[in-house]
């Protein structure tokens, strides 16, 4: 007897073939693990079941819930191709709604199928229009359109600062404007409205934090006075750079500071953003140029070849970057190719410099001059002297300067009664060009912002009018469709103190142009 009872209890210590065998699914299916995993799993299921019942509860209160549901789970099951693939055909449905709206009357006794193809024929030209303006291999024909203001249309002021303007931008929706001044102030405002918004720089500490580093020299404390300004394509990020010698990045959603770039040796005098992407551009007066990444935070490469300081810079889609300085040369850095061009200046200083194609660019000089450059060329192939003259009576811009830029005289021999651009009123502080077409405009500090029609064939420059302005036109900067053009004004010059006008209001100024 005892040694069946220690056998069966062997056996059944020790796992044998037939008690096994019966003892192994009540195990699994009694373990806790198993049985805490189903129910579980049954909780969550009646959970799910119950934010379903709720949801259709409370669309039910609502006629069009179910349908703006399934919208946006439309949306959001979407592929990246398929996004594209929508936003593409309501960009080609607007085309083809606005090619219906101009041919309306003149299609209606033809057949539909002949209309459809009509349209999108013409959707095709108007596209493939747009797709060389934008690229620059044509160039819109945007300054024979624009007419001659009344004289009771004039510069209206949007915004105001405390000291004078030193830096405008706006957006590539043309909806939003930046301006900085001398006083350290950044403000955003609204193109329509005027209502500005200001910028509040961070503490030290928070500063610190962002990367900036202590003042260099005998300096003690960081200078807030800003002297550029650059937002981003996308609209995302504004740039700013002055006399800290940082670059300072801000998200323009919160306005608040988010980056700082330092490494400038000297005061940062000039940005720009490559367009449609991240990469920016700080000009400075240590005499050379600095590639950013705003979206990585991080610093890129350097650009050396100017022997003096940097003052203004520009950019396009392409990897090159267009600078002048101090040296009495304008410079064409091509980025891939590691090499640059140099073109030299006949005028004393160079001061400002703009694209208007990728083989095209207009300057402003320190003599009152205005050049048009080419790539092809080294020198200057166009050059209006005496731009912004200024006169000895006390009407600026009517009788006498209008009399000097037309096209003709400022290349030919110019008195020296008249002859007065060793002033600093006269020099030529900021340039800008509608992108993409012929249209320019000029500033000075002689009382007038004035526009200018520049020749695709003839290759030159010829005057159209001027908007009278008083002050010194530290910036300027037009809207893309060209309908209005915004001025950074100040009582003195942007980067000294050389002359003072205290009869001009510090502050942005706008003018709407109407075209034909």
């Amino acid at each position: 007897m005892k040694s069946k009872g220690s056998k069966k209890v062997g056996a059944g210590a020790g796992g044998g073939k037939g008690n096994g065998k019966n003892r192994r699914n009540p195990s699994i299916n009694d373990d806790s693990f198993f049985s805490h995993k189903k129910r579980r799993k049954m909780e969550e299921d009646e959970d799910i079941d119950d934010e379903i019942a709720d949801s259709d509860e409370e669309d039910g209160d609502f006629d069009d819930g179910p349908v703006g549901e399934a919208e946006v789970t439309e949306f959001d099951r979407e592929t990246p191709g398929e996004k594209r693939q929508r936003m593409a055909k309501a960009y080609l449905d607007k085309f083809r709604d606005i090619v219906k709206k101009e041919n309306q009357e003149d299609d209606g006794e033809d057949e539909e199928s002949d209309k459809e193809g009509l349209r999108d024929s013409l959707v095709s030209k108007y596209l493939m229009q747009e797709q060389l303006e934008e690229s620059g291999r044509v160039r819109r024909l945007i300054a024979s359109r624009v007419e001659k203001p009344a004289t009771s249309e004039q510069f209206n002021v949007l915004v105001k600062h405390k000291q004078s303007v030193t830096a405008v931008s706006l957006s590539d929706d043309d909806l939003k404007g930046f301006s900085a001044s001398k006083d350290g102030t950044i403000l955003q405002w609204d193109v329509n409205g005027g209502k500005g918004e200001k910028y509040t720089w961070p503490s030290e500490e928070i500063l610190r934090s962002h990367g900036t580093r202590d003042p260099q020299g005998r300096a003690t404390k960081q200078s807030k006075q800003v002297l550029a300004l650059a937002v981003s394509s996308d609209g995302r990020y504004l740039a700013s750079g002055g006399l800290d010698r940082h670059v300072h990045l801000w998200d323009t959603r919160t306005r608040q500071h988010v980056q700082a770039f330092p490494g400038h040796q000297g005061p940062v005098s000039c940005l720009t953003f490559r367009q449609g992407t991240c990469e920016l551009f700080s000009g400075s007066f240590d005499r050379t140029i600095k590639i950013w990444n705003t979206e990585d935070r991080a610093y890129i490469s350097t650009l050396f070849g100017h022997q003096s300081e940097v003052l203004t810079i520009d950019c396009l889609r392409k990897e090159r970057v267009l600078t002048v300085g101090r040296d009495r040369t304008m410079q064409l850095f091509k980025i891939p190719e590691e090499s640059r061009i140099v073109f030299r200046a006949p005028a004393s200083s160079l001061e400002c410099c703009y694209f208007i194609s990728n083989d095209e660019y207009i300057t402003g000089s320190d003599d009152g001059s205005i050049e048009l450059w080419s790539m092809l060329r080294k020198k200057p192939i166009y050059i209006v002297k005496n731009a912004h003259s200024l006169t000895s009576s006390s009407n600026l811009y009517q009788e006498e300067c209008a009399k000097l830029a037309n096209g003709h005289i400022e290349n030919g021999e110019v008195s020296l009664d008249n002859y007065k651009s060793s002033s600093a009123h006269s020099w030529v502080g900021s340039v800008t060009v509608c992108r993409g077409s012929d249209l320019a405009a000029s500033g000075a500090g002689n009382g007038c912002v004035r526009l200018w029609t520049i020749g695709s064939e003839t290759k030159d420059i010829q005057s159209l009018f001027d908007l009278p302005l008083v002050g010194f036109v530290n910036s300027l900067a037009f809207a893309k469709s060209g309908k209005f053009i915004v001025a950074g004004v100040g009582q003195e010059p942007r980067l000294g103190r050389w002359g003072r006008l205290r009869a001009a209001t510090n502050g942005v100024s706008i003018h709407a142009l109407k075209l034909s």
